[in-house]
This record gives C-alpha cells, sequence and structure tokens, in this order.
C-alpha cells in the first residue's frame, strides 16, 4: 500500500472554495480504486495549510489514477475548478510506507 500525502498551499480567504474543491476530489479518488482519507483544512495555527491523504493497493495503481485524472471529464472540472477559484497557491506530494498492526 502506498498512501498519497499532499500539503496544500491555500488561500486563506478562498477556504470556502478550497472546501468545495477537496469534496469535488474525495469521491473521485474513490471512483478510481484508491481509498480517501479525507482532506484536513486550517482550524487552529496557521491559517493557510490544508492536507490530504489517500492509498492505493501501489505505486503503480497511483499512477494508473494519475493518467486517468487528466482524461475524466469529472477531474478535468475539478482541475478547472481550483485553476479559476485560484485556492490553491501551492502543493507539494509525497508518498508514504504506512505501518499497520
Amino acid at each position: 500500500m502506498i498512501t498519497c500525502y499532499i500539503k496544500y498551499i491555500i488561500d486563506p480567504n478562498k477556504l470556502e472554495e478550497f472546501e468545495h474543491y477537496a469534496k469535488l476530489w474525495i469521491p473521485l479518488v474513490n471512483k478510481f480504486g484508491g481509498q480517501h482519507h479525507g482532506y484536513f483544512l486550517p482550524s487552529e495555527g496557521a491559517n493557510n495549510i490544508a492536507y490530504a491523504l489517500f492509498s492505493f493497493a501501489s505505486l503503480a495503481e497511483y499512477e494508473v489514477y494519475r493518467q486517468h485524472s487528466f482524461q475524466d471529464a469529472e477531474c478535468l472540472s475539478a482541475f478547472e475548478y481550483a485553476k479559476t477559484t485560484q485556492c490553491i497557491v501551492s502543493y507539494e506530494r509525497s508518498f508514504l510506507r504506512p505501518v499497520l498492526g
């Protein structure tokens, strides 16, 4: 299993827009075989940092999801929403290997 960890720098004045973006992606990751663990929005502390975590059975399956996401109409719409609203300033993606039980 591989877990994708995304740290977002968001525009704190567009938190509602980012939350909408997050709600768009959760079912899309699941649609392509992943398991979304949620988005985590600012509460206390920094007001411009958000996180997302989702897993795939392997890095190869994640790569298939990425390829499909660039061709899927719903995914393209979500990408466009983020671009239009400019709710995301930047992001960094890392991959983690969970240690379970």
